[in-house]
């Protein structure tokens, strides 16, 4: 149990870092005086390493074993989190996308690794429910990250363009590094507490993957598997839509609502409370709707509710969004549940592809913040929406599909 403990706490560091990027969005975008597409590229830096480095990660971790893999995914992790300080003290913008690849490629090996892992420990059948109660605790850190980036990062203060312009050179040099420096602290407490975990991690057996060899799995090679394939798009799209709606929600409650940003930081993390609520949720009333019929009510929800976002105003858009958040809640682990059954001995492959799709969130931020430059913030809003049909459309193919037996563990 403290083996599966140990694993599920990976679920909660992965879930921290990249819900810091909320944060970093609009507290960079300051700092280094960038556009909403400009500062989009946080996400792109965070998610492009997912399909650079899903394959090789699988592949490595054929070789070394799960271990082996997370114990590589957390020491990029840590190295990312500790290039904060040199970043921050130069203020450099690609410097800050440099030290989040490299987290990302971290979380890259701890993704490929966890998500898999934790399904086949236990009852298969209980693989959708157990990877949904693990990434409950994603789900936590999403409530903690904002809140606490909220506090220790995120400044209150904001310099509108003339102000800008009419602040003397170095009295707006100092102004900037002192947001700059904000994330130093924060990032070395983070790199440090990964290191921590590591090195219990490294000091603890982990039960053994035992392939089964009633199921190889299909004969066919995997990229003929239309289910595998279409759950690989529904990946692609819902993380594209996960990282516009929480990305950008700040400055959308800002223009839309009025609401100053550390406000908006605790909106968002009260949204993403509601996300956490959301998978412990999803995972009792599995117990009694199959999994594809919650993923079509829950994404159909979603899409209706970002159409509100997008043509009402006020606090009352916000409100909208927030609801976004708690419907989200069960469909990253469900779209992998639901991708990757019946593979058999290809479950890791098959899980490395899924995984590759979380690139999404490198490409639809950047289409929102153009769209957002563009017109206005609001309307950039149908792009997620657009997204949560095309999960709908998976979880229709997937209704009706029979259990079917996973790898197990002892």
């Amino acid at each position: 149990m403290f083996a599966v403990g140990l694993i599920t706490s990976l679920f909660f560091l992965w879930g921290f870092a990249l819900n810091l990027n909320p944060i970093l969005i609009p507290h960079l975008k300051k700092a280094c005086q960038l556009t909403d597409a400009q500062s989009a590229f946080i996400d792109s830096a965070s998610y492009i390493a997912y399909f650079l480095l899903a394959i090789p990660a699988g592949q490595f971790m054929k070789r070394y074993g799960y271990k082996g893999g997370i114990l590589l995914g957390l020491g990029l992790f840590a190295t990312g989190a500790f290039l904060f300080y040199p970043a921050a003290a130069a203020r450099s913008y690609g410097f800050f996308l440099g030290a989040l690849f490299v987290i990302a490629c971290g979380l890259t090996f701890l993704e490929t690794a966890a998500n898999p892992y934790i399904t086949v420990l236990g009852d298969p059948e209980g693989a959708t429910q157990r990877l949904n109660f693990a990434q409950s605790f994603n789900g936590l850190a999403a409530t903690l990250a904002p809140l606490l980036g909220g506090i220790f990062i995120l400044s209150g203060k904001s310099l509108s363009p003339a102000q800008a312009a009419a602040m003397p050179a170095p009295q707006l040099g100092a102004y900037l590094n002192h947001e700059a420096a904000a994330v130093q602290a924060p990032y070395l407490l983070i790199g440090g507490f990964v290191l921590l975990i590591a090195a219990v991690l490294y000091f603890t057996r982990l039960p053994d993957i035992i392939e089964s060899t009633d199921d190889e799995g299909p004969g066919r090679p995997l990229l003929q598997e239309k289910n595998l394939l279409l759950g690989v798009l529904a990946q692609f799209f819902y993380v594209g839509a996960q990282v516009c709606v929480s990305s950008f929600f700040i400055r959308f409650a800002g223009r839309v609502a009025g609401i100053d940003e550390k406000t908006a930081a605790l909106y968002l993390a009260g949204a993403l409370l509601g996300f956490t609520a959301g998978r412990f949720i999803g995972t009792a009333l599995m117990r009694y709707v199959p999994a594809s019929r919650l993923l079509a009510g829950y994404s159909l929800l979603n899409f209706f509710l970002v159409l509100l976002a997008v043509f009402t105003h006020g606090h009352f858009s916000v409100y909208a969004l927030v609801g976004v958040e708690f419907f989200m809640s069960i469909m990253f682990p469900t779209i992998f549940s639901l991708s990757i059954r019946g593979l058999g001995s290809k479950t890791k492959e098959g899980s490395s592809l899924v995984i590759m799709a979380i690139v999404g969130g490198a490409v639809f931020p950047p289409i929102m913040g153009r769209m957002s430059d563009a017109s206005s913030i609001q309307l950039a809003y149908v792009v997620p929406a657009c997204c949560f049909l095309v999960v709908f459309y998976f979880a229709l193919r997937n209704i009706g599909v029979k259990k079917v037996k996973l790898a197990t563990a002892h």
